[in-house]
């Protein structure tokens, strides 16, 4: 379904999103919100304290990674608040590797550090992320040598 603007061409009015933190869809904007990735209360605990505005506002609006500001369902958005991977994850469990590394790229980016606790989750995910990875390719690995003539005795 297409995104339909209102007059003006400045409201979304209609259109159809998947929310990678539900893993739902939705059809009414109503239902959704913008959410910072990392989020600004985040950043500035971070690192972005100090920043001058211009630099704080470059940081609120930044379109340069996808996943920096993402539609996700509105509930979704105000339950994460301003946590970091330690104490809130997507409850979608196929998405937390995703989400995981994008909120290290973002933080990456903008030269935003992590506390203890966070990098200890963070690190944590990455590798159990890995770790299924590698499970996967084997995973493959064998099924494709069993397809193979002889295979699989």
């Amino acid at each position: 379904m297409a995104v339909t603007l209102g007059p003006g061409k400045c409201r979304v009015i209609a259109g159809q999103w998947h929310d990678p933190y539900t893993g739902r869809v939705f059809t009414d904007p109503g239902d959704l919100d913008i959410d910072h990735l990392v989020p600004l209360k985040e950043a500035h605990d971070s690192g972005a304290a100090p920043w001058p505005q211009p630099r704080k506002r470059a940081y609120a609006n930044d379109l340069s990674h996808p996943e920096a500001l993402i539609a996700v369902y509105d509930g979704a958005n105000r339950a994460k608040g301003a946590h970091d991977p330690a104490s809130w994850l997507p409850s979608t469990a196929v998405y937390r590797c995703a989400y995981v590394r994008a909120w290290t790229q973002v933080k990456d980016h903008w030269g935003l550090t992590m506390d203890r606790a966070e990098a200890k989750t963070v690190t944590a995910i990455l590798e159990n992320c890995q770790q299924q990875r590698e499970s996967e390719k084997r995973g493959r690995i064998m099924n494709r040598e069993k397809s193979l003539p002889g295979g699989g005795s």
